[in-house]
């Protein structure tokens, strides 16, 4: 019987003899070493301690030695595939720190440089003149309405007082659309902004406090005083009680606001309107020269040619019939209203001296006026 073969050489088998362990070791470090990015690390990783790397594939052949030899072969592996694994981890961070390093560099950002390299637009100063106009009056309690551009003929004309005569219905004024089969179709592009009047009344209860901007058609040639597509501001308020006292309180404290409070004050001249009784037309005091271009020679003034006033539009006490056509009672309830053109309003702030230049959408027009919101 053969006794067991305690004189095996664990250096008969070929991966793990020294040379062999030495020399897979100094190929991993080697190749570490030379990794010159996170992915050529990675590469070599798997080449030199993954699974199939050379000490790996001798770790495995330990099993196979007798024990007795066992335990100098596997610290023999063990410290080859230890310094392994430092080298990757050493190598692992180096690495990191120098792709962050550049990552700083090839990433930075130069804030002193233009954002945008396309020149900015610009808000139209019609939108802020209108919006500061609605901050005005919702401050003081009102609402602001909107209603439709193409409008039915009674809200536009009937219910405003406006006899089938009357010259705005004519077509030399007013865009009537035709209906199909060029039948009259009753409806018409709204001329003003009070059928959102009527159809406020109609639509609430009173006390009404409403303001109503939008835009407005009329058959006017596009010159530099007129255009066919305006923007108008109305107002309307009815309650128990209003006079035109509260009519000239409002007008003041909307010029005030407006062009400044020092001086600045409205004044009322009779006027003819169908939907209003009595009815004015409202004046500004020339916010230029507050009135002291009048009679003073030394002194003119382009803005109001030194008359002193600057006209802004119609106004008065609502017709009690236009009441009436609303379901309101004229002897509980009295109201006041007013309109005035926004391009007129402008023109007057900023001394724009063409309309057109309103409506041309040219960025160098509307750019000085700011981006206030």
């Amino acid at each position: 019987m053969s006794a067991p073969n305690k004189s095996y050489d664990p250096i008969e088998v070929e991966a793990l003899k020294p040379e062999e362990i030495d020399r897979a070791r100094e190929a991993a470090l080697a190749a570490i070493a030379a990794a010159g990015d996170l992915d050529a690390l990675r590469e070599a990783k798997a080449a030199h301690a993954g699974a199939t790397a050379p000490l790996a594939l001798a770790n495995r052949e330990i099993g196979a030695l007798p024990p007795q030899a066992r335990a100098e072969a596997g610290k023999r592996v063990g410290a080859a595939r230890g310094a392994v694994t430092r080298a990757l981890a050493a190598r692992e961070e180096e690495l990191e720190a120098e792709r962050d390093e550049r990552m700083l560099v090839e990433e930075a950002v130069d804030v002193t440089l233009p954002y945008d390299r396309r020149p900015a637009g610009a808000r139209h100063p019609l939108t802020t003149l209108s919006e500061r106009i609605e901050d005005i009056f919702v401050a003081m309690g009102y609402e602001v309405a909107e209603g439709p551009e193409v409008e039915a003929e009674w809200f536009n004309f009937d219910a405003l007082n406006m006899d089938l005569d009357h010259p705005a219905r004519a077509e030399s004024d007013t865009f009537f659309v035709a209906g199909s089969e060029g039948r009259d179709s009753g409806t018409v592009l709204r001329t003003h902004t009070s059928p959102v009047q009527i159809r406020s009344m109609l639509d609430r209860e009173p006390p009404i406090y409403v303001i109503c901007p939008g835009r407005v058609y009329r058959t006017d040639e596009l010159d530099a005083t007129h255009t066919p597509v305006f923007n108008q501001v109305e107002l309307l308020a009815v309650d128990e009680g209003l006079t035109m006292a509260d009519l000239k309180g409002t007008l003041d404290h909307m010029v005030q606001s407006l062009f400044g409070g020092e001086g600045m004050r409205t004044r009322l001249r009779p006027d003819y309107f169908p939907f209003t009784e009595p009815s004015a037309e409202m004046d500004m005091v020339c916010y230029v020269c507050r009135g002291a271009s009048v009679g003073n020679p030394d002194r003119p003034c382009r803005t109001c040619s030194s008359e002193g006033w600057i006209e802004l539009g119609g106004c008065g006490v609502v017709n009690p019939r236009v009441l009436t056509a609303c379901g309101i009672d004229p002897e509980r309830y009295s109201g006041f209203a007013f309109g005035f053109g926004i391009e007129r309003m402008l023109m007057f702030r900023h001394n724009v001296r063409d309309m057109r230049d309103l409506i041309e959408a040219d960025v160098r027009f509307t750019r000085p006026f700011g981006m206030e919101i």
